[in-house]
């Protein structure tokens, strides 16, 4: 199984970074996690094909998150999809879809699609499968706009992927990410506290909890890129690939 970090950046580019946007493959599934603004360019260029994607699956409904799905499901129209594709996020998702697509391209949302698609809402704690693909959402704390905000514990083809989104520290990243195959984790700061936001220190401090069997951190804002050499953690960059 692969992952693939099509885009790792925080929401202002940091480093010339693309938005967030994972995709995740295996013998028999292909999903992406997240899917910010400048996604479609960004899986254009790494040759990625949008047309084999079954599964979307969006944290929180922030632009370099979630913003990047009117340009890809655009895309789809006009390359002639037939696939099925299911889009899974939080409760509202398929009301801030039709708003986010009406805003960029309108009477988009209104368009019968050439393709059967799907936009379902996911509970925190309600685990929900999408053939085998076993989706685990958890409740984490980023705000008051833009959620609800969620992480994913994804169970898939005998691998545990889990993935924090933004979040502040909160003890639901424990059962999220405890002993995880690939522990995909924000560290926005370093070490300075920011509200709605991650810290390296603040995830450190509990790590021994969590135990994952890998950590790459995601997200980061200048003050961590500017660190990258000194880091004794693996670090996500566009274009990475990792074998889990």
């Amino acid at each position: 199984m692969q992952v693939r970090f099509v885009g790792c950046g925080d929401a202002f580019g940091s480093g010339g970074r693309a938005n967030t946007c994972f995709h995740v493959t295996g013998e028999r599934v292909n999903f992406l996690i997240d899917c910010g603004a400048s996604s479609l360019p960004s899986l254009k260029h790494q040759g990625v094909p949008r047309d084999d994607i079954d599964l979307i699956l969006i944290t929180h409904f922030h632009g370099d998150h979630f913003g990047g799905l009117p340009f890809l499901l655009l895309d789809a129209q006009f390359t002639r999809r037939t696939r099925p594709l299911v889009i899974a996020g939080p409760e509202g998702i398929e009301t801030r879809l039709a708003q986010v697509m009406e805003a960029l391209f309108e009477n988009s949302s209104k368009t019968r699609q050439r393709f059967d698609l799907r936009v379902i809402a996911l509970k925190p704690e309600a685990a929900c499968s999408f053939g085998e693909v076993k989706v685990t959402p958890f409740p984490v704390l980023h705000g008051e706009s833009g959620g609800p905000f969620l992480g994913y514990r994804i169970e898939t083809e005998g691998r545990v992927i889990a993935y924090t989104a933004d979040t502040e520290w909160t003890e639901a990243l424990i059962p999220l990410g405890r002993a995880a195959d690939l522990f995909v984790a924000e560290a926005y700061t370093f070490d300075r506290p920011m509200k709605n936001h991650l810290s390296l220190k603040a995830l450190e401090a509990r790590l021994a909890d969590i135990k994952p069997k890998r950590l790459i951190l995601t997200h980061m804002s200048d003050d961590m890129l500017e660190r990258l050499g000194n880091l004794p953690y693996e670090t996500a960059s566009d274009g990475l690939v990792v074998d889990i």
